[in-house]
């Protein structure tokens, strides 16, 4: 008699309306390892429009991002041998110049991928070994989150929108068991697309809220900002933790 596939060797279960809990833990428990592994702890996270290309009317934000990344490296090697990596969310246009930029500046940077029905594929400039592929958003955005120690929102559409109300709500809820500081670069762009103030005047948000951000228009200035604000872990501090929340279990 044909001995059956363990169920988990077994693709038609895995790919399963019932392995669908198995997929998504796996997409938590996958990076996890292949971080461990590679001493990944900390990183600031570049978000913005895959649109964007180095030629058009917003390409000097695609230049911008590239420049901001390879300072970012850079001083990150100087301060504590490359401990805080760039991340993006791995395809093109504002993605690509931020691994591009890590590239530049000599260090490794991470890409958290997804697979859309317009495909977008991995950029070239990720470091091999720290690119992932995710089909469940929320699971990339724990990713995103987790491991952030900075956010950098470049002008994009509602996957950034949604990507960088996710940390400031979670930021605003205090769900989150670190201080990290959200920079929107390029201020024209965003209060023009998102008027904050009015979220304030009609009362559904704190004015501290508007604390919760800064906005920033040259790559020198928002170094700056993240070089007062951003503490290193020390050396020893070779694995990620399972992720958690400061209001919830530990």
């Amino acid at each position: 008699m044909h001995t059956p596939p363990l169920a988990y060797h077994d693709p038609d279960f895995i790919d399963s309306d019932e392995g669908r809990p198995l997929r998504i833990v796996s997409e938590y428990l996958a990076p996890l390892r292949t971080f461990s592994a590679a001493g990944v702890t900390a990183t600031v996270v570049f978000f913005g429009s895959a649109r964007l290309r180095a030629a058009g009317p917003l390409a000097h934000y695609v230049e911008e991002a590239t420049e901001l990344a390879r300072l970012i490296t850079e001083w990150s090697r100087a301060q504590c041998g490359a401990q805080l990596l760039v991340c993006s969310g791995g395809g093109p246009g504002i993605m690509e110049a931020a691994n591009h930029g890590a590239s530049l500046g000599g260090g490794r940077s991470v890409g958290l991928n997804i697979g859309l029905p317009e495909e977008q594929r991995p950029n070239s400039w990720i470091t091999p070994g720290l690119c992932f592929e995710f089909h469940y958003f929320f699971m990339r955005k724990l990713w995103f989150a987790h491991l952030a120690h900075a956010l950098i929102a470049f002008p994009g559409g509602f996957g950034t929108l949604d990507e960088l109300f996710e940390i400031l709500t979670l930021a605003q809820t205090r769900k989150l068991d670190r201080s990290i500081p959200v920079l929107l670069y390029g201020s024209a762009f965003w209060k023009e697309v998102v008027n904050f103030e009015a979220l304030v005047r009609h009362g559904t948000i704190a004015a501290e809220d508007l604390g919760l951000f800064q906005f920033v228009d040259d790559p020198q200035a928002a170094l700056a900002l993240l070089r007062a604000r951003i503490e290193f872990a020390p050396a020893s501090q070779a694995k990620p933790a399972f992720a958690r929340s400061r209001c919830g279990p530990r």
